[in-house]
């Protein structure tokens, strides 16, 4: 273990901000999966706490192994992955698995491990990188719109065409944080209006060819449309039984419940995911939130701090590429929770239960990890050649 610390290497902040989140993530895990084990499961929550526990293991993991890769490959890997990651939401798009009519076909399964994986999750890492790439190769160029159509947009467009069927929410976040380090990467805003309006329209289409045609292609746009309007008007239906539990749970919160005796994970389908913030708050309180809304608010600012250090181009936007969804499906989440964004089915980043929600957060937090490494790696450089005492000691 003292060996692995050891190689540690990247921003401490960072470092110690994912492991505080992990370390809360047990207790509302654990609390809130009571429901799904005595309503799907054997009763045995201790069964939730190991899973959670693999999950989050697997992760760091993942974002040790990652950080230890010099960025400068992601450049490279991610116009390999581009393709593969194409062809994998094929393949879950085309399983056409359904519910009520609509597409769900979201995960695929693992062979042999018997896992199931969210390939849109992996599909968005993929592509901020990429975009992040391209725009770090035409920093201060003068390009023309069609010139980046092909190598930018198409890749763009079709992965986000992919997964638009079966997941609302993910493409249209996917889409924004796009547009976001698009405009911060330094291309031309008159080009992006009409990227915008050109997204505008292609989901209109898209709406419409769905409505006309529900049989020959199954979507979820009633879904979509539904929790849309019900938001908008105020309306209490089916669909906002989740939202007025988790209403319920954060008023709770004003008199915090304690550690373990959340009422609401009893009525909340899905209480260790999607709402777990609400659970957060009926249990903890206020400090509960405030303690979130801190720690994402201080990896936000590390993030920051970590691009603004990198020695090129290409690591400023990697880091801001896939450090800023994560902080924004946090914010997400929580606003979903409070009733301040339609229900979007987006989970809490390192505290809600999931494989790949935190597996694929933990990947993104390596590549950034892995940019402040080489930042600290060329500082102990700089530092050993001025330091005169090794350069004498070198002599002798």
């Amino acid at each position: 273990m003292q060996n692995v610390i050891k190689h540690i290497k990247g921003d401490r902040a960072i470092w110690a901000i994912v492991t505080l989140l992990a370390i809360f993530s047990f207790l509302p895990v654990y609390s809130a999966a009571s429901n799904l084990a005595y309503v799907g499961g054997s009763g045995n929550t201790f069964t939730f706490f190991v899973k959670h526990f693999m999950h989050l293991f697997l992760g760091f993991a993942i974002m040790y192994g990652v950080h230890k890769v010099p960025y400068k490959y992601f450049r490279g890997l991610s116009m390999i992955m581009i393709p593969i990651v194409f062809v994998l939401l094929l393949v879950t798009m085309l399983q056409g698995t359904t519910i009520d009519g609509a597409n769900a076909s979201r995960w695929i399964q693992i062979p042999i491990v018997n896992m199931s994986f969210q390939t849109s999750t992996l599909a968005a890492v993929v592509l901020m990188v990429y975009v992040a790439r391209y725009l770090s190769k035409i920093k201060d160029q003068k390009v023309s719109f069609k010139e980046t159509i092909l190598p930018l947009w198409v890749p763009v467009f079709l992965i986000l065409i992919l997964i638009l069927p079966a997941n609302f929410s993910t493409t249209a976040i996917i889409f924004t944080m796009v547009m976001m380090l698009t405009f911060i990467g330094g291309y031309p805003i008159k080009y992006l209006v009409v990227i915008i309006g050109t997204g505008i329209v292609a989901l209109a289409l898209f709406v419409l060819v769905a409505k006309a045609f529900p049989e020959a292609m199954p979507n979820r746009v009633d879904t979509w449309m539904s929790r849309i309007e019900n938001f908008a008007n105020g309306e209490d239906t089916d669909a906002d039984y989740q939202i007025e539990k988790a209403k319920i749970a954060i008023a709770t919160g004003i008199s915090p419940l304690g550690p373990g005796k959340s009422v609401q994970k009893n009525f909340l389908p899905q209480s260790s995911s999607d709402f777990i913030f609400a659970i957060i708050i009926e249990e903890y309180g206020l400090f509960g939130g405030v303690f979130l809304l801190v720690m994402y608010s201080w990896l936000l600012f590390r993030i920051v701090i970590v691009s603004q250090k990198s020695d090129s181009v290409f690591g400023k936007l990697l880091v801001l590429a896939v450090g800023l969804p994560i902080v924004f499906q946090a914010l997400i989440n929580m606003a979903v929770a409070v009733e301040l964004f339609p229900v979007t089915g987006q989970t809490l980043p390192l505290i809600s239960s999931g494989g790949t929600s935190i597996w694929m957060t933990c990947l993104a937090i390596g590549i950034i990890l892995s940019v402040s490494a080489k930042r600290e790696e060329i500082k102990e450089k700089e530092a050993s050649e001025d330091n005169p005492l090794d350069i004498l000691s070198e002599a002798i």
